[in-house]
């Protein structure tokens, strides 16, 4: 629940969220926060966990009924899709603009023993001063630090195949109407759909709809397929 609660507040005000402004909002104490956290780095790693997560978005998926037509089944999950990714991109922009970092190295930034406490940093815990780096616990996994708040490569890698998949499923009953195999027609409708998403475009030259991408991953781009 804190989580869910805190994830539009992270999207608004990035790493300048309290937990005191969590817990108002959650209706709970803010003692509550730091019985589930340590700390408030720990609830914004799990909103960055949360918001990059596909459990939701597969959720959306399986729902959407196989007895529809395939371009309304592919209109649905570009429509969960897209909204899966934009929540992602909010969470992930508001905490790199506020300076967040998952994984800082040691010394990147000031220790939370080193600089002055904060509004919503939660009370201070025994034992705390500065930690030699190999006192330090590994985050998220040990491994490597992350340059921002996105997962790491392999981890990125392993969303797409599972979002990848959950598409597949989606349009497999069709299988005899393809000339690809479903699992080409799935990257091929994931490549298109965050081609769309992430690439910049003029105020003039709007994006395809989702129903024009999914006429173009169908049909083509010309009139009469095969007349040129």
């Amino acid at each position: 629940m804190i989580v869910a609660v805190a994830l539009p507040l992270v999207a608004e005000y990035g790493a300048a969220v309290t937990t005191s402004q969590i817990a108002r909002a959650a209706g709970i104490g803010e003692a509550t926060i730091f019985r589930a956290f340590k700390d408030k780095d720990e609830v914004l790693d799990a909103c960055v966990a949360e918001a990059v997560g596909t459990d939701h978005v597969l959720r959306e998926l399986a729902s959407i009924s196989l007895d529809e037509p395939l371009a309304g089944r592919l209109t649905e999950a570009a429509e969960a899709l897209r909204a899966h990714l934009e929540r992602l991109g909010t969470v992930i922009g508001a905490l790199h603009a506020s300076g967040h970092r998952r994984g800082r190295e040691p010394g990147a930034g000031p220790r939370d023993a080193d600089r002055p406490r904060r509004d919503g940093d939660g009370p201070p815990r025994d034992g705390d001063g500065p930690q030699r780096d190999s006192d330090r616990p590994p985050r998220d996994g040990g491994g490597p630090p992350q340059d921002a708040d996105g997962p790491p490569r392999d981890s990125r890698a392993e969303s797409v195949t599972v979002l990848r998949n959950a598409v597949v499923e989606l349009i497999e009953p069709d299988r005899a109407a393809f000339r690809l195999s479903p699992e080409k027609v799935a990257a091929a409708f994931l490549g298109l759909l965050f081609t769309r998403l992430q690439t910049p475009v003029a105020e003039a030259d709007a994006p395809l709809t989702p129903d024009e991408l999914i006429d173009v991953l169908l049909h083509g781009a010309l009139h009469h397929p095969g007349s040129t």
